[in-house]
């Protein structure tokens, strides 16, 4: 959708704007179109307490429902309750390596449709357009997928093979490409939109209530030149809206260590600058060795990148190997094969520092003379090693980036080291961008003191309806790994209790708005002050 061909009266207000169009906003995007779920005639649970919680009131769409009430005494790998009951009913028993019926059916209800835009700077599909599509994705295929449209299904369609229950995360961002469509869903979606304000609108003497205004860029091809090519222009608009909701995810700005030296040349913070060097063919069994920063499954993936090319690596995190915290102790071990390997990696080749000999003054404890790891070492560690060329430091941070290429690091004794490399990637998350709100959105957090983090510091938000708890007026929700949900089996649960909350709620005074009229309605002018959509 263009929204500078479309229009709205002057005071219009929709009712939902979603910023971001990855696997968050697509699922409520599906559910607020009106894709509803009930509790299938003959349906069964494994779990006999939900199964009996669902069959009282079976004529009632789950949306109706009491979820705080569905949620009680069920567990699951997710602390958000309605993400487990999601979770529970879409793919029952996963866990477990089972895979039961859900007892869901879905029936297209397009009188319970609520009009919404889904604003995204890219294709449908978020940020997994720009993830490497040559590693396999964390979770299991159908995991990945999204309600109404199986990816084992799709995905036999795309090739002969579907090996392992997984897929890669081009497929992924092919299949959430084809969901919106295959869903009749475009017409909700603005793609190539850049949000650049989310502010509290007060409302006015023309009988307009108070409610959100949204600011922002779409960027399109503009005219055509000569040569065939394009001018691309960035195109203003603006809107009101009665709910905004928070769906961005986290990877737009790549953590930081905040130490000396972390801008130099040979410093990445991203798996793809490693790919991009390996085909650069800077990277072979020969260079000297790679640091590696961080303990998440990206910097596992870059571990094994670079194993798998015999080049040489050293891998500092700051957690214990045996921390119940690190993402490898909570994965099972016959699902996820290399990321096991990995663990075992950290854990059987620990750098080992060797006692300085009695003639030499050098003393490792001492913070201003840090003992040199030799390049060689790694290779060196054990004749018996089973993963030749690694080398892990638990317990480690960074605390210098040298021009020479030397990292010093140290450990939480204050031990420091001395390490030569070629590359050093700093893989130690990211931080979403939500520069359209006042400072960065901090007052959403749960500690308003710190930037908005997914694992230490993500938005808060009612549990059962996905409220921000600190917002500076009703109709604001935040959902996926805003709020902490970084996988897509159980960011599905945000959108559960949006769609619930948003069709509970009575919209008494709104105009009301179809989605047709937003989208058909043309505009009939095309000056500064009234492109895109208009709320004066």
């Amino acid at each position: 959708m263009d929204l500078h061909d479309k229009e709205m009266i002057p005071g219009e207000i929709l009712p939902v704007v979603i910023i971001g169009n990855g696997p968050s906003g697509i699922c409520l995007s599906y559910l607020l179109s009106g894709y509803t779920p009930y509790l299938s005639p003959g349906a069964s649970h494994p779990n006999p307490l939900l199964h009996s919680k669902l069959g009282e009131q079976p004529h009632l769409s789950l949306l109706e429902q009491d979820l705080e009430y569905l949620c009680e005494g069920l567990e699951g790998r997710s602390s958000n309750p309605v993400a487990v009951l999601f979770d529970s009913l879409l793919l029952p028993d996963s866990d477990f390596g089972l895979e039961h019926t859900s007892p869901l059916e879905w029936r297209y209800e397009p009188e319970r449709a609520i009009p919404h835009l889904v604003l995204g700077k890219g294709p449908p599909g978020g940020a997994w357009h720009a993830m490497e599509g040559s590693m396999l994705t964390l979770s299991l295929a159908n995991w990945m997928e999204l309600p109404g449209l199986k990816l084992k299904d799709w995905m036999r369609e795309k090739r002969r093979n579907v090996r392992n229950d997984r897929a890669t995360p081009a497929e992924i961002a092919s299949y959430y490409q084809h969901y919106v469509s295959q869903m009749s869903l475009e017409q909700s979606f603005a793609c190539g939109t850049t949000v650049t304000s989310v502010t509290r609108h007060p409302g006015n003497q023309e009988g307009v209530p108070p409610c959100w205004r949204v600011t922002g860029l779409q960027h399109r091809e503009g005219e055509e030149l000569r040569d065939g090519s394009a001018v691309s222009e960035a195109v203003p608009f603006s809107m009101l809206a009665h709910n905004v909701v928070l769906a961005t995810g986290t990877h737009d700005i790549p953590a930081r260590l905040g130490v000396e030296g972390e801008s130099l040349p040979y410093v990445c913070h991203s798996f793809w600058e490693l790919e991009a060097a390996i085909s650069r063919g800077e990277l072979d069994q020969s260079s000297d060795p790679v640091l590696v920063v961080g303990a998440g499954l990206t910097a596992a993936d870059a571990v094994l990148a670079a194993h798998h090319l015999n080049t040489p690596v050293y891998h500092a995190f700051r957690r214990s190997v045996t921390d119940p915290g690190l993402i490898f102790n909570q994965l099972p071990k016959m699902l996820y094969p290399e990321y096991h390997k990995v663990h075992q990696m950290m854990t059987q080749q620990q750098y080992q520092p060797s006692p300085p000999p009695q003639d030499h003054a050098q003393n490792l404890q001492d913070h201003s003379s840090p003992s040199t790891l030799p390049p060689s070492s790694s290779t060196t560690s054990s004749p018996l090693s089973s993963y030749p060329g690694y080398l892990s430091f638990p317990r480690f941070k960074v605390v210098a980036l040298r021009p020479d290429r030397k990292c010093v690091l140290e450990s939480d004794s204050g031990q420091r080291t001395v390490v030569q490399v070629s590359k050093a990637l700093v893989l130690i998350g990211a931080h979403p961008n939500l520069s359209f709100l006042g400072d960065n959105g901090r007052s959403l957090g749960i500690n308003p003191d710190e930037p908005i983090t997914c694992r230490r510091n993500p938005i808060e938000v009612d549990p059962f309806t996905n409220k921000v708890v600190a917002a500076d007026g009703p109709g604001l929700y935040a959902m996926g790994p805003l709020v902490g949900e970084n996988f897509v089996r159980f960011l599905k649960g945000g959108a559960l209790a949006i769609a619930s909350d948003l069709a509970k709620t009575p919209r008494v005074g709104e105009r009301q708005l179809t989605t047709d009229r937003l989208v058909d309605r043309q505009a009939n002018t095309q000056t500064e002050a009234e492109v895109c959509v208009r709320d004066s």
